[in-house]
């Protein structure tokens, strides 16, 4: 038997592993693109896109689709070990353990189908990484600066949800902290409002609108305006399908990348007050219009398309928090780890481990901190000066 802890995380990191897999399919394309592909609306897993996924683009022979994983979870299941690894909370400097993930060790790559590094499969983006803080000695906290600005740090920030469960503004600070070795602007904001999503939607009782509500409290700039835009337009709505022209609409203002997603303008992706990572508020906006349900917020972001492994990965992260363990769909989780060659179970569990963990050294120092304040409240040890002599 699980704890609520244990079931809140492995619901967690197996509904983000799930959402990855399922949305690598119809990344990059529009719903009516993906409709006319796989004869309908996507329900489950499907095969990839292209037939000839090595050749036909070459700048990313992957194989997405046939349940395989893709970056995002790569990326998470790898920040789960660095937090095993430190044991505590993490910052900007464990950029260093992360880098050693991506570079130190050969790992089973789904979309490559063999061992590699997974430094050889994650994106430009995230290479970045690499680049700055193991080849350029840069310090990791100012490391992400000059990246492009993506959702590339949000995309596996779900474990700083889960080590914060419960505490939304502890794990906004401390995922701000992470990520900036890694992004600026509206993506490192992207990945501290992910975090606290998570977090709220680890604490018992957590409903889709507390998570929207929380999220709305801690964003700051163009992705508390996208959230709250995105989000209002999401109420209007009782099913994803149909809600996608509405909701994209709803985030045009707030996004960088425009309506032809691999042919993106000049103005894409540089740092912004105004703007907003999309992947975040679509993923919340599937999440309210499911009513937190996993498998519903999952095929929300899997049909509207886009970036659609992101934005299923993150609102299955959230909505498996809320639903725990048993709310994913045991034929998905069954099918994405046989085809990707994963125990999603194992990370959850790890993860609520470190959470454990770190819950009681936070307690032993706000306890020695309370006993400390004590004192300093204490009853005055003499008379208090006075300014006339």
């Amino acid at each position: 038997m699980l704890t609520p802890l244990q079931d809140k995380a492995v619901g967690c990191l197996t509904a983000a592993a799930v959402g990855d897999a399922l949305g690598g399919a119809t990344e990059g394309w529009t719903p009516e693109q993906i409709q006319r592909r796989y004869g309908g609306r996507v329900t489950g897993i499907v095969p990839p896109y292209f037939e000839d996924w090595r050749n036909a683009r070459p700048i990313a022979p992957y194989h997405k689709g046939d349940g395989h994983v893709t970056d995002d979870t790569l990326m998470t299941h790898a920040l789960v070990r660095v937090y095993e690894r430190v044991g505590g909370h993490l910052d900007a400097y464990a950029a260093e353990h992360l880098v050693r993930e991506m570079m130190g060790e050969k790992r089973w790559i789904p979309e490559l189908e063999a061992e590699a590094l997974p430094l050889q499969r994650v994106f430009l983006a995230e290479k970045w990484i690499a680049l700055r803080v193991h080849y350029g000695h840069v310090d990791p906290r100012e490391a992400g600066v000059g990246n492009i600005v993506n959702c590339g740090a949000a995309m596996y920030m779900a474990p700083v949800g889960v080590v914060n469960a419960a505490d939304p503004d502890g794990a906004y600070a401390e995922a701000i902290d992470l990520a900036g070795a890694h992004q600026s602007s509206y993506g490192r904001e992207a990945a501290g409002v992910l975090a606290a999503a998570v977090a709220e939607a680890m604490r018992p009782g957590a409903t889709a609108d507390s998570v929207v509500a929380a999220c709305v409290r801690l964003a700051r700039d163009g992705t508390r305006a996208a959230i709250e835009a995105v989000c209002d337009k999401a109420r209007e709505y009782s099913h994803w399908e149909g809600s996608f022209e509405g909701l994209r609409a709803a985030m045009k203002p707030y996004d960088t990348v425009g309506e032809d997603y691999r042919d993106q303008g000049l103005g894409a992706r540089r740092p912004s007050r105004l703007h907003s990572i999309e992947e975040l508020p679509l993923a919340l906006a599937f999440l309210l219009i499911a009513g937190g349900d996993v498998r519903e917020t999952i095929l929300g972001g899997v049909n509207y398309g886009r970036d659609a492994d992101s934005i299923a990965s993150m609102g299955g992260a959230i909505a498996g928090a809320l639903g725990g363990a048993d709310a994913v769909p045991a034929d998905w989780r069954e099918d994405v780890a046989r085809a990707s060659r994963l125990d999603l179970t194992a990370p959850g569990l790890a993860i609520a481990a470190v959470a454990e963990r770190v819950r009681a050294e936070d307690l032993a120092r706000h306890t020695a901190r309370e006993k400390a304040f004590a004192e300093l409240l204490a009853e005055p040890l003499s008379e208090p000066l006075s300014g006339d002599r």
